[in-house]
């Protein structure tokens, strides 16, 4: 069923930080090429963290027998999918801001991967200059979030959030968008946010994506 946009906010708890909308943002002006990155460094934009935050307790289905349920099992269940209207200038910013929101609220890095249907996200470009075998190394560490294709994210395994940004020109073709949500909600265990135009979001998923 198509979703109305409304006032985005993270749904991963009732009590959950609200997300900015990034309806009507000016373009986002352009992110400085991030030099060469250590372990240590943060995402390129970011401030440099303080003590690293404690991952909250893995929340595992309770399932007959006391026996834990195989991750193939999990990521089964539905994510909820919230919508945060952005215009495709910004729906990386929009996406970023999830991000930061979802940190600040407690959820570990590596529970999160970002998916764009239209330019790299700064981080990717750059971690993708060091060659493919590092970058999707980095992916498979699950240390930190990660930032990719859409058109690639057949490659990329599950995790608990996943967030597309519908932006580029144009937020990309609407083959594109067709191909990258059904992908990305199949990836989302727990939530999948989707930052871009409201309409063509609905489009989709009242495809039943």
């Amino acid at each position: 069923m198509p979703l109305s946009p409304e006032e985005p906010q993270i749904h991963e708890s009732a009590q959950g930080p609200r997300v900015t909308p990034a309806t009507g943002r000016p373009a986002s002006t352009p992110r400085p090429v991030p030099g060469p990155r250590t372990a240590a460094t943060p995402r390129p934009g970011r401030p440099v963290p303080g003590p690293a935050r404690p991952a909250p307790p893995a929340q595992r289905p309770h399932t007959p027998g006391g026996r834990s349920p195989s991750p193939r099992q999990e990521n089964r269940s539905v994510p909820q999918i919230q919508l945060i209207p952005a215009p495709a200038n910004g729906a990386l910013d929009a996406a970023d801001e999830a991000v930061d929101v979802l940190l600040d609220s407690g959820r570990a890095p590596g529970d999160v991967l970002v998916l764009t249907t239209g330019e790299q996200h700064p981080w990717a470009a750059h971690e993708l200059s060091f060659g493919e075998a590092a970058y999707w190394a980095q992916h498979d560490a699950r240390d930190d979030v990660f930032y990719a294709d859409a058109a690639a994210a057949e490659r990329a395994a599950a995790r608990p959030v996943v967030i597309v940004a519908v932006n580029g020109e144009g937020g990309g073709s609407d083959d594109v968008l067709t191909r990258a949500l059904p992908s990305a909600k199949a990836r989302a265990s727990t939530l999948l946010i989707v930052c871009g135009d409201p309409q063509r979001v609905n489009a989709v998923l009242g495809a039943g994506v």
